[in-house]
């Protein structure tokens, strides 16, 4: 995609919002291009949700303003939502309705002629893989059946924008991974713009065109993984992995006296070889000269977990102690992440998503 041909189909220029002394989102400037899929990755707290709330019309920046497809998000709320799709990180759902009668009901309250509601009901059935379950009572599917059915409901009025918040949370492996190709699908057949709010990094690694890294309400860094990767080796920066025979303590301490070594720590079965310049040359020779014979020797480039780490390793110095609390346990934490069904407690989720499509009618 060459975006300088493009005009962005959603655009923000000093979005801001703060409520008291808190500032939840501050000057965000921001392009997303039609058919684009834009990841806006950070930990609880960053303002991602507010600044979904602020482009889907339903939370008045202090500052700032927000389009999509040219229209204004606050001064035209009730068009906005002609054209965008909301699918929430928890979908609710009519228990008692089967997965058909929940779809019939959306396609109602959009105010869809009931012969196109049964038409597109069939097709994006078809298309989510839910045709045998749409009978079935929506209280009796899990939580990657309600995803996936959530992603027909959002298409039901055809939108051109679909916003997701944390669409793979909770959802097994195989789940997972088909719900990626139908999220891809939508951009790279149908010519969707789709902005995913998240945490996981390694789903949004395979999916995204383009990322933004938010925390504490600001946009440290933008673009695509391969460009940030980029960046941050014109800094200097470069991370090693490497594995020798014999594994000693001593191949760890010639790690340890390679130029420009800021750190060298052990993961796994490999040495992660931390420094300020290229040292990949030293190593070699080093090695040889000194009896060993490397098994491992790789440079990590275009890895978005450790671009994430990179950029936010300073968070203590930019944010002070109380919120890098928020970020350094995400750092650690998020690799451990792994997907599986579990039940949540939807209570007040139902009445939150009708009273949101009852917005859209």
């Amino acid at each position: 995609m060459d975006e300088t041909r493009l005009e962005p189909i959603i655009h923000t220029e000093g979005l801001t919002k703060c409520y008291g002394a808190k500032t939840a989102v501050s000057e965000l400037s921001l392009d997303i291009y039609p058919g684009e899929i834009f990841g806006l990755l950070g930990p609880n707290g960053a303002g991602k949700t507010t600044t979904t709330l602020m482009l889907l019309g339903l939370s008045e920046p202090t500052s700032g303003q927000a389009w999509i497809d040219g229209k204004n998000c606050t001064r035209e709320p009730v068009a906005i939502k002609r054209i965008v799709g909301y699918l929430p990180d928890n979908v609710g759902f009519y228990g008692d309705m089967t997965g058909r009668e929940n779809l019939r009901f959306t396609g109602r309250l959009n105010g869809l002629p009931e012969d196109l509601i049964e038409e597109r009901i069939g097709s994006l059935l078809e298309k989510v893989g839910m045709t045998q379950a749409a009978d079935q009572k929506t209280s009796t599917y899990s939580r990657g059946m309600k995803q996936r059915l959530g992603v027909a409901d959002v298409l039901m009025k055809d939108p051109r924008v679909i916003i997701m918040d944390e669409p793979t949370l909770g959802i097994d492996p195989e789940g997972m991974r088909e719900l990626m190709e139908l999220i891809r699908s939508l951009a790279a057949e149908e010519g969707r713009t789709i902005l995913i709010s998240s945490h996981q990094l390694y789903q949004i690694q395979q999916i995204c065109d383009r990322v933004g890294l938010f925390v504490e309400g600001n946009l440290v860094a933008c673009g695509k993984i391969e460009e940030l990767a980029r960046e941050l080796q014109k800094e200097g920066q470069s991370i090693l992995e490497t594995a020798a025979f014999p594994d000693d303590a001593g191949f760890a301490k010639l790690l340890k006296g390679l130029g420009n070594v800021d750190s060298v720590e052990r993961t796994g079965d490999f040495y992660v070889v931390k420094s300020r310049s290229d040292v990949k040359r030293e190593l070699l020779r080093k090695s040889l000269d000194a009896g060993y014979t490397l098994s491992l020797i790789r440079q990590r480039e275009n890895d978005l977990d450790e671009i994430y780490h990179r950029y936010f390793e300073d968070a203590e110095e930019h944010y002070g102690d109380e919120k890098s609390q928020k970020i350094l346990p995400f750092l650690k934490g998020h690799k451990n992440e792994e997907g599986g069904e579990k039940n949540g407690d939807e209570s007040g989720k139902k009445q939150g998503l009708f009273a949101f499509r009852r917005r859209q009618k």
